[in-house]
């Protein structure tokens, strides 16, 4: 059993990561499963609700990737870092230049130093550049690391940190980034400054005696770090000395982070799109089905509805879907039945009206053939009987067919039930009394308070008493109790009448049906019990008649009046 016992062991939190949750008994079952066999991820491209997963998982996958590359310090700490590198090394090899210029007497400047010897016997990193200036900031000296330098031989090179390995997507984004740039801008672009023209501004400040570290970009736009240190004798600046950086290397380890975080992104791409398209078909796919049944019942070019709308039965799905399709079949189930109660009501009431109208249209016909006036008389009453139950027919057809519109439009309020029966009783008893039937109430003494339609339960109450009324004769007795239990109230209207026959107890309820002696021919529609019953119904309560006998192991004794039960919720 797959149906009603496993989804009762299912429960509102399960995952449900499919959409075959059909029950197996369910007479669509075989088209709906064969229509899902055909489906494909692809066809839920036609699905606008599938797009708007897909989309919006993208966007919110897109935000967090941005925020990260947004929020990524590893291109400032490694500036940072190189930036800490070079002062220390500008400023030893100053001190290397003060160190000689104290050796050589009547040296008041650094052009007075073998710049070049010097040079030569420093390591530097690869693709890291050296510049020296004098007081008047003039190049005097300048170095690269590098293992090809003709001019410096004997230059002692180390290999420069500098990250290695493929960036495709960051080269591929920006090289789409220079093309669009390209496209949109306009005019003749100007050369960009070298190396040397970017630490040649920063030299002045670095004479007046200041450290100076600075990020500039060379010719080709790589990101170089340039500290500047002054050389100072006596305390005097009479130099500087400027150590850059290997060029590109801040960028490429920019690179390098940026398109892990971008792989990171492509997986993560392709699992959000993977989990979209599963979320999806575990959403769209049930309410496209859903969707085609309901609009399957309308042939939308003649408006005619073919057959019954047969919702698919998702009911065993432990989540919204489930709810929404036990919903829809409720709501289409409700309404067939409300659609084949309104054909039957139909049906009974040409029936009904058409006894009264053979009745007139026989009364007629022998009304003018009769000669003696007491025959005429006779007829005419006939007539006149026929004529005040069609009226009464055709009122409470009107009543109970408004009845459920009415239901529907009321609100319910909070009324004393104890206080309404005992108003109905105070009229409805003097009626009572006036024939000679005993009334007798017994209520409880606290109020009982209910939620619902006030003047609709007073009509039930007045037709059960005013029923036990006509079926009563002198010295009959009529009891009204209320009873109170944990979550309803009981309201029980008995009378001492002839009761009700065994075969009648289930039919009493019907409409137009009715159980009276011949003399109360015509006198009541047989609408009264039937509209009571509704209503109670509408409150979410019960209404049973029975027989009250007197043993209740003797079901074959006659009884000794009818009972009518109506319980409400609290």
């Amino acid at each position: 059993m797959r149906d009603t016992e496993q989804s009762s062991e299912l429960r509102d939190g399960d995952v449900v990561l499919g959409d075959d949750w059909v029950i197996p008994q369910d007479p669509e079952s075989a088209e709906l499963r064969a229509r899902r066999s055909r489906r494909t991820l692809f066809t839920l491209r036609n699905s606008p609700l599938a797009r708007k997963i897909i989309t919006f998982n993208l966007i919110a996958l897109v935000i967090l990737v941005a925020g990260l590359l947004y929020l990524d310090d590893t291109r400032k700490e490694r500036v940072q870092q190189t930036a800490r590198d070079l002062i220390g090394d500008a400023q030893l090899v100053s001190n290397v230049f003060e160190a000689q210029l104290r050796q050589v007497a009547g040296s008041r400047d650094a052009s007075d130093l073998n710049v070049k010897a010097t040079l030569a016997g420093l390591s530097i990193p690869e693709g890291g550049e050296v510049f020296v200036y004098d007081s008047t900031g003039t190049l005097i000296g300048w170095t690269r690391g590098s293992s090809t330098v003709a001019e410096l031989p004997g230059l002692i090179q180390a290999e420069a940190d500098v990250p290695t390995g493929s960036t495709l997507i960051s080269d591929a984004l920006t090289a789409v980034w220079n093309g669009l740039y390209s496209v949109f801008t306009t005019g003749s672009e100007t050369e960009a400054p070298t190396l040397a023209q970017r630490v040649q501004d920063i030299i002045p400040n670095a004479l007046d005696g200041h450290m100076q570290v600075h990020a500039v970009s060379d010719a080709a736009g790589d990101t170089v770090i340039v500290a500047a240190s002054p050389i100072v004798l006596d305390g005097a600046p009479v130099g500087a000395v400027a150590m850059a950086g290997p060029a590109g290397e801040i960028d490429a380890l920019a690179r390098k982070e940026q398109e892990r975080i971008l792989q990171m992104f492509v997986v993560a791409l392709l699992v959000s799109v993977g989990l979209s398209l599963v979320l999806a078909s575990t959403i769209a796919n049930p309410l496209a089905d859903l969707a085609a049944a309901a609009e399957m019942g309308k042939d939308r070019g003649t408006g005619v509805n073919p057959g019954r709308i047969r919702i698919p039965d998702l009911s065993a799905r432990p989540d919204e879907i489930g709810r929404l399709s036990r919903a829809l079949r409720g709501m289409v189930t409700a309404l067939y039945n409300r659609i084949d109660a309104n054909e039957q009501f139909a049906a009974d009431v040409a029936h009904e009206i058409k006894n009264p109208l053979a009745s007139l249209q026989s009364a007629v016909g022998t009304l003018r053939m009769v000669k003696r006036d007491d025959q005429r008389e006779k007829l005419l009453g006939v007539i006149e009987h026929d004529v005040r139950r069609l009226d009464r027919l055709v009122s409470d057809i009107s009543n109970a067919s408004r009845l459920d519109a009415e239901l529907v439009k009321e609100q319910e309020q909070p009324f004393d039930l104890l206080k309404l029966i005992g108003n109905i009783g105070q009229y409805l008893g003097e009626d009572a009394r006036s024939k000679g039937i005993d009334y007798i109430t017994d209520l409880p003494s606290k109020p009982i308070v209910l939620n619902g339609l006030e003047a609709r339960l007073a009509q039930v109450f007045v037709n059960l008493i005013t029923n036990a009324i006509s079926f009563c004769e002198e010295n009959d007795a009529i009891r009204v109790w209320v009873r109170q239990r944990e979550n309803r109230v009981l309201v029980v209207v008995e009378d001492t009448g002839p009761g009700i026959p065994d075969q009648a107890l289930t039919k009493v309820f019907k409409r137009f049906y009715s159980q009276r002696p011949a003399e109360h021919f015509g006198n009541n529609s047989g609408l009264g019990l039937a509209i009571s019953k509704q209503i109670v119904e509408a409150h979410g309560g019960v209404i049973w008649a029975e027989n009250i006998r007197p043993t209740e192991a003797d079901i074959t004794s006659d009884p000794q009046g009818a009972r009518f039960v109506v319980g409400l919720p609290l």
